[in-house]
């Protein structure tokens, strides 16, 4: 199963910019405590925006908020997540969240069902509000009012910004990756059967 670009061409087949390799001592410090891959190595994402150390390290300090210190509950964090990964067809990126998605509660059938036409899920409104919420921003920057009057009843001010820019954050990230053509990891998923 895997997602047909909405506009634009196909995705690159091999890597635009490859890794920064060898990695430096000034990236390796900057990589210290970066989410490494299943085999231990550190991310082809952040060895590709390696590249440019000073964008890294303060990438790696935003897009860490979002997965370590905010507000939002880590299982509707990555429904959220995986949702923008299959609407962007960011390969890279839901491979990475099957990962972190199954680890932060999500069973392979929601994830499966996040890949496609999430209503052959028996979601509960909460999480279908944020896939609504998810499929909307990233079809038209915009949360319709229906929408965002369900969130409104489930989420506060603050998580309201928080869903808001994560949705945003992780399209950014999704046009990184597609557009460097970011092979996956090794012993990273790609798109659900």
């Amino acid at each position: 199963m895997n997602p047909t670009p909405q506009r634009g061409e196909a995705r690159p087949t091999s890597p635009r910019l490859r890794p920064v390799s060898p990695v430096t001592p000034e990236i390796e410090e900057i990589l210290g405590g970066s989410i490494k891959s299943v085999t231990g190595e550190h991310l082809r994402l952040f060895g590709t925006m390696a590249h440019h150390p000073k964008m890294l390290k303060r990438f790696l300090a935003f897009g860490g908020f979002f997965l370590n210190r905010g507000l939002l509950p880590a299982r509707e964090r990555e429904i959220v997540i995986l949702r923008v990964a299959w609407n962007t067809g960011s390969v890279y990126e839901f491979g990475q969240h099957t990962v972190i998605g199954r680890n932060c509660g999500l069973r392979d059938d929601e994830i499966a069902a996040l890949a496609g036409d999430p209503s052959r899920h028996d979601w509960s409104d909460r999480d279908r509000g944020l896939i609504a919420m998810t499929d909307e921003i990233c079809a038209d920057d915009c949360a319709s009012e229906p929408t965002w009057k369900e969130l409104r009843a489930e989420w506060s001010d603050a998580e309201l910004c928080e869903l808001v820019l994560l949705v945003g954050v992780y399209r950014m990230v999704a046009g990184f990756l597609n557009t460097m053509g970011v092979e996956l990891d090794p012993n990273t998923p790609g798109w659900p059967d």
